[in-house]
């Protein structure tokens, strides 16, 4: 698809915004005003080849200002990330330069840290890899690489080396069986117990966001936003023809159309008047054709410069000679946004993702709100680690991920819902479900693209 008027503009102010990144990050800025349907607009999109230059610089911000202090906070002198092609550890592609599809047979990342506090980045491959990383060694078999592996990290004596293997953290997870067994089988026997799980280490580097990265986030989650108000909206949605599927696709190729990279399939479904939502059904909506009088949600998710969003928005389908929303929805919509706020507003530097469920959940009983709380980190990937805050099948303590605190300069997806009654519905139920990108810089959240306040209505 063409790109909108203005592009190029666009694509100026965009650049021009992670050149300036360091001196502007979010949580410097100007709260985004909150917005609807008619606010959100779709930007120009990076092509491929304009994308390698922000996501590399994005790259060595990362690595020259995050790892350093990341790898002190879990206390290890060496970390080894080691990826066969098609086979690649989750965390390799967040730690490599673009263009990169794969990696070259077997890659062996090294970072040790050094007695000044810095990182040296070091390469293992058979194919030189150039920088940010200095080439260690280069060519030969794969026999002479491991031994060189082997013979960097017994040069260096390590205290603690890092390696990516965990019980709890699936992203955490990345070494292979086959590949942790040749590890230690090119170590000296006396530095087999310095290996350690890298799982604190990979955790931080998976959630924390650099000041580049949060100049970035507004305007990728704008996007997402600005598609979901096409979808909902009479461009796309004819009712009484137009079904809940055909919906969900408009939204999956416009994503592809635009070049940007869908992570899951888009959900959209309805709830009406007649249909029941119990009051402990976990989730309330139906797919098939859309009509006047439905209430819609859609569920979608994009990646883009390496960064990933997850959001769920509202609408309404007029009937004929309607002029506003019904009050009854009205007053669910505001209850979801009281029930965000009492989420929020639980956010302290320290807390654990279980001890903010525990009080959002006090908070909501409080003002009487009916609401669930599934909030989840988002960064590289759409469920990213950190602290969980809830799960939709599973509103209580969550052992282990639950128990993750809560850091500065994360993104989360403030997602959950809310069951109102609504009048002109005879009292039934619809459930208000919300999804929208938010970072916490250490005091306060902050919406990355604004929230959904007014219902998007189709006309």
């Amino acid at each position: 698809m063409a790109l909108l008027p203005e592009a190029h503009r666009m694509r100026a102010t965009l650049c021009l915004s992670l050149l300036l990144a360091s001196l502007t990050p979010v949580s410097h800025a100007a709260p985004v005003p909150e917005q609807g349907r008619d606010g959100i607009t779709v930007g120009a999109v990076l092509s491929p080849r304009e994308r390698v230059e922000p996501e590399n610089r994005m790259l060595r911000e990362r690595l020259d200002t995050l790892l350093p202090r990341l790898m002190k906070e879990a206390d290890l002198d060496m970390w080894v990330v080691i990826a066969r092609e098609y086979a690649e550890d989750p965390v390799y592609f967040t730690l490599v330069p673009q263009p990169a599809h794969a990696a070259r047979r077997t890659t062996m990342l090294v970072f040790h840290r050094q007695s000044d506090g810095s990182v040296q980045r070091l390469s293992i491959n058979r194919y030189p890899f150039g920088a940010p990383y200095e080439t260690a060694w280069s060519g030969g078999d794969l026999k002479t690489q491991w031994e060189a592996l082997g013979a960097l990290i017994a040069a260096r004596d390590p205290r603690r080396i890092g390696i990516n293997v965990s019980d709890e953290w699936a992203i955490a997870d990345g070494l292979t069986h086959a590949l942790h067994e040749r590890l230690r089988s090119v170590l000296p026997s006396a530095l087999h117990d310095r290996l350690v799980p890298a799982e604190a280490l990979v955790v931080r580097w998976m959630e924390a966001r650099s000041p580049g990265e949060l100049a970035a986030y507004p305007h990728i989650v704008s996007l997402a936003r600005g598609v979901v108000a096409e979808a909902f909206s009479g461009k796309v949605i004819t009712p009484g023809v137009t079904t809940t599927d055909d919906v969900a696709w408009y939204i999956r190729e416009r994503f592809e159309s635009l070049g940007l990279a869908p992570w899951f399939m888009p959900d959209v479904n309805f709830q009406r008047a007649g249909t029941a939502c119990a009051d402990d059904a976990p989730f309330c909506g139906e797919e098939g054709v859309i009509q006047p009088g439905d209430v819609l949600h859609t569920d979608v998710g994009l990646c883009y410069l390496k960064l990933c969003t997850d959001t769920q928005e509202m609408a309404y389908v007029a009937r004929a000679g309607e002029t506003e929303t019904p009050a009854g929805l009205r007053a669910a919509l505001a209850q979801g946004n009281r029930w965000q706020d009492a989420l929020t507003g639980q956010f302290v530097a320290g807390r654990t993702g279980n001890q903010i469920l525990a009080a959002t959940q006090r908070e909501a009983t409080r003002q009487g709100l009916r609401a669930a709380t599934y909030s989840h980190p988002v960064g590289f990937v759409g469920h990213a680690p950190g602290p969980t805050i809830g799960m939709w099948d599973n509103q209580g303590t969550t052992v282990g991920q639950g128990d993750w605190p809560l850091h500065a300069d994360t993104v989360y997806a403030i997602e959950g819902n809310v069951k109102a009654r609504v009048p002109e519905w005879g009292g039934q139920n619809v459930q208000v479900k919300l999804e929208q990108m938010a970072v916490f810089d250490g005091r306060k959240v902050v919406y990355l693209a604004g929230r959904q306040v007014v219902w998007h209505v189709v006309r």
